[in-house]
């Protein structure tokens, strides 16, 4: 399902430290604390190239963000560990997730079947284990679909409630 790294391991298991070190503590941040999460690569991580699986933004090309996607501040901030960028459509303008400069997003359960789009990656890499949960984007049913081909359950939150600052913007 082509779940990309962080450029290594080494930051997810250095933040799988501190809040494994602050529930020693007595420390609390609720239910998201410890949790293993990722991250459609449409949405910025501080210092982590966003590519929207298009090679235009690779390479030479490539943009790195500047500070996380206000989504990510807050997924950190209530102690979620954040694992990795998950592949998409390319641009999230596509309803299978084999457009991308990363190839295919594989179904997990029969990877002759697309995983659905454009949050494919986010749904495979639930629907594998690999994390508790990942945050994609939906214009069009870009989480639903994927989810449903998947086998997992995909949320779209009411317009407003997600803040898309830090996202490359596709629609409203």
């Amino acid at each position: 399902p082509r779940v990309r790294s962080v450029h290594s391991s080494r930051p997810a298991r250095a933040a799988a430290r501190v809040v494994d070190e602050e529930r020693k503590r007595g420390v609390d941040r609720g239910p998201l604390h410890g949790m293993p999460i990722s991250i459609k690569d449409l949405i910025d991580i501080a210092g982590e190239p966003t590519t929207a699986a298009s090679n235009v933004r690779r390479g030479a090309h490539a943009r790195l963000a500047t500070h996380d996607a206000l989504i990510v501040q807050r997924l950190r901030n209530a102690g979620a560990v954040i694992i990795g960028k998950t592949n998409l459509h390319e641009f999230a303008l596509g309803p299978t997730s084999d457009e991308s400069a990363f190839g295919p997003v594989l179904n997990p359960h029969d990877t002759t079947r697309v995983a659905g789009g454009s949050s494919g990656g986010s749904a495979a890499a639930v629907a594998t284990g690999m994390g508790v949960a990942s945050i994609g984007t939906d214009t069009g049913g870009s989480i639903r679909i994927p989810a449903a081909a998947c086998g997992v359950v995909g949320l779209k939150p009411s317009l407003g409630e997600v803040p898309t600052d830090g996202i490359v913007p596709l629609s409203w």
